[in-house]
């Protein structure tokens, strides 16, 4: 199938839904409409998978391929994914096991430790280990202050903290655990942030890095919704050998968990040079402020044929 005659296909942009992120999604999603209309496009719709009527009109409005532009619960974690695949409908990015996989922070840390990529030591509790003194001192002693505790399966430093001290771990924990999720508590890792998108069907390119900068104790919600030009420094500040280090440890964690189209991997890097893997998202924001769509301007593809290539590698997967 030619480009021109893939532009006259039916696409259903989907975003929304119920997660903490639905409101993210909208903007990613209204962003990618805009783009797939300049590259030229002719028959979308953009649906908000929260609609009463969206199964009844995703069913049966013959769509060709939908475009996701979903993040967090329902949308990154396989659910809408195998929806698509019930509906034998072509979509854009990770398939049903990788998208599972990605969003389980704890099932993807051993998937990364078996490919070799360095991750920051820790381990999930339940909800109820707030109510545990006894757990919570033998979680300092085990991993040290200060302390990470995030959603083992939430995104967009939704429902995170950074505990500096014991009395704040409980509290921490309760946060975490706010959304029904299992909790990770992991070390902290001193460095330098950066964050490596990767793109491609076949062959994999990592794009340029970027380095986060920003003044709060760690990249929060507000940071990270504030405009790219205050936090995103490109190209990241790195040593040639780290840089060569963390593109192929994104690249090598895409493959792992058998991700497709895009991902982006969030890395501390170390000051021996060491890039440490946090977490990788299956699908990287596409706002005006988000990071995948900073560095493909960056590596010369404008955001209009970046969107285009997602749906041409959606068909070419099927």
């Amino acid at each position: 199938m030619t480009r021109d005659e893939i532009k006259q296909l039916r696409v259903a942009v989907l975003a929304g839904g119920w997660s903490d992120e639905r409101d993210i999604s909208m903007d990613s999603g209204r962003n990618c409409m805009h783009a797939l209309e300049e590259a030229g496009f002719a028959h979308l719709e953009l649906m908000n998978v929260a609609d009463p009527d969206f199964i009844s009109k995703i069913s049966s409005g013959s769509y060709d391929v939908a475009f996701l532009a979903m993040h967090g619960r329902y949308g990154e974690d396989g659910c809408i994914q195998g929806l698509l695949e019930i509906l034998h409908i072509p979509y854009t990015f990770s398939g049903v096991l990788a998208s599972a996989l990605g969003t389980n922070k704890d099932a993807a840390k051993e998937i990364y430790r078996a490919a070799g990529i360095p991750v920051p030591d820790g381990t999930v509790v339940e909800a109820s280990a707030a109510d545990d003194p006894a757990l919570c001192h033998e979680l300092v002693e085990r991993f040290g202050l200060p302390l990470f505790v995030k959603p083992s399966a939430n995104g967009s430093s939704f429902g995170i903290s950074r505990v500096a001290a014991e009395e704040e771990l409980a509290p921490a924990i309760r946060l975490a655990s706010s959304e029904g999720d299992n909790v990770l508590v992991e070390s902290c890792i001193e460095g330098t942030e950066i964050t490596v998108p990767v793109i491609g069907n076949k062959e994999l390119q990592a794009l340029p890095i970027i380095e986060i900068a920003y003044d709060a104790e760690f990249y929060d919600v507000q940071v990270k919704y504030e405009p790219g030009s205050l936090h995103h420094i490109m190209p990241a500040r790195l040593t040639p050998e780290a840089t060569a280090m963390a593109q192929e440890f994104a690249k090598r964690a895409h493959r792992a968990l058998g991700c497709r189209d895009a991902s982006r991997c969030d890395f501390i890097v170390q000051k021996d040079g060491m890039p440490v893997l946090l977490e990788i998202n299956t699908i990287p924001g596409m706002t005006e402020r988000s990071l995948l769509p900073d560095a493909a301007r960056a590596a010369g593809i404008p955001f209009s044929e970046l969107c285009t290539r997602f749906v041409e590698w959606a068909l070419e997967e099927r």
